[in-house]
């Protein structure tokens, strides 16, 4: 079993200690906000923020996670996340919708790191999770706008 801090609570993780983290997350912690897209670390749809930067879970195995602070979709909270969902849907980002818990957590981890991204640093964030439908150029107007709402508010 392995203790971890997951959206804010400790949870004991009873999966075997070589279970993919997004398997542990969609199965044992029935949290689907985190996609299945191609289980290599290829295409970035299982992102989380683990211990606050975006990490593939498709990529982590449970036995290395102890004490760990990981954050799915369905816990991303604070003044950060409210803006770049209220940006997500003034610059209508989502087409498909598969990837997007997965862009909205990097662009989290981004701008704690980052408060004022350039388009590089934007690109660079947001290069390793793959779209399809292509809206990178609205992703980067969503982040941006984000950005300037968190600057003038605060981050949380």
């Amino acid at each position: 079993m392995v203790s971890v801090r997951l959206n804010g609570k400790t949870v004991d993780l009873k999966s075997a200690p070589d279970t993919p983290l997004l398997w542990v997350l969609r199965c044992e912690q029935r949290l689907t906000g985190t996609k299945f897209g191609c289980g290599i670390g290829v295409c970035g749809a299982c992102t989380v923020l683990l211990d606050n930067r975006a990490a593939q879970s498709c990529q982590l195995v449970l036995k290395d996670l102890r004490d760990a602070r990981i954050t799915t979709i369905e816990g991303l909270q604070g003044a950060t996340a409210q803006a770049l969902r209220a940006a997500w849907i003034e610059f209508d980002v989502v087409q498909c919708g598969y990837c997007q818990s997965a862009q909205l957590i990097a662009a989290a981890a981004l701008l704690a790191r980052c408060p004022a991204p350039t388009d590089a640093q934007i690109d660079a964030a947001m290069g390793d999770i793959a779209c399809r439908c292509g809206t990178f150029p609205r992703i980067r107007k969503a982040i941006r706008k984000a950005a300037s709402v968190v600057c003038r508010r605060g981050p949380s």
